[in-house]
C-alpha cells in the first residue's frame, strides 16, 4: 500500500506509530515497576505516558485515514481499514484505563488493569507489525483471507 501523506518522500504514518507505541511501553514498563515496590511516582508517569500516547495515536489515525482514503485498489483500502481497527482498538483500550486511573490517587493501578494494560501493548505491537507487512507489499495470509483474496 502506497502512502500519500509523505514528507521528504517519507511515508509519515509509520514514523507516527512509533511514537504511541513506545510511549505505550513505556507506560507498561513504569507500572511494572510500581507494582514492583517502586515509588508512586511510577504510576504518576505511566499515567502521562499513556496521554502522550494517545495524543500521538489520535495523529497516527488522521495520518492512516489519509492513506486509506487515497488507496487506489480496493484491497489496500481493505487492509488498510483492518490495520486502522486494529490501532483505534489500541486507543480506545488505552483511553479507558486512563480514564480509570484519574480517580486513583498518584495515579497508580492493580494488577487487574495492568494485565489489560499488557494485553492493548501486544495488540499495539500485532498493529505495528500488520502495518509493517501491509507497507512492504506482503499482507499476511489471514488479511489476504479477510479481503476475499484465497490465493495463496
Amino acid at each position: 500500500m502506497e502512502s500519500r501523506l509523505s514528507v521528504a518522500g517519507q511515508a509519515v504514518q509509520p514514523i507516527l506509530v512509533m511514537f504511541p507505541l513506545g510511549l505505550f511501553a513505556m507506560a507498561v514498563m513504569f507500572d511494572m515497576a510500581d507494582l514492583l515496590g517502586g515509588p508512586n511516582i511510577l504510576g504518576a508517569l505511566a499515567y502521562w505516558n499513556i496521554v502522550a500516547g494517545l495524543v500521538g495515536g489520535a495523529l497516527a489515525t488522521v495520518a492512516s485515514a489519509a492513506d486509506v482514503m487515497f488507496a487506489r485498489r480496493s484491497q489496500d483500502r481493505r487492509l488498510g481499514a483492518l490495520r486502522s481497527l486494529i490501532n483505534v482498538g489500541v486507543l480506545v483500550v488505552f483511553a479507558v484505563i486512563a480514564m480509570l486511573r484519574v480517580q486513583a490517587a498518584d495515579r497508580v493501578i492493580g494488577g487487574g488493569l495492568f494485565a489489560v494494560e499488557l494485553l492493548a501493548l501486544a495488540l499495539a505491537g500485532f498493529g505495528a507489525w500488520f502495518g509493517g507487512e501491509i507497507a512492504n507489499g506482503r499482507p499476511p495470509a489471514f488479511a489476504r483471507a479477510a479481503v476475499g483474496n484465497r490465493n495463496y
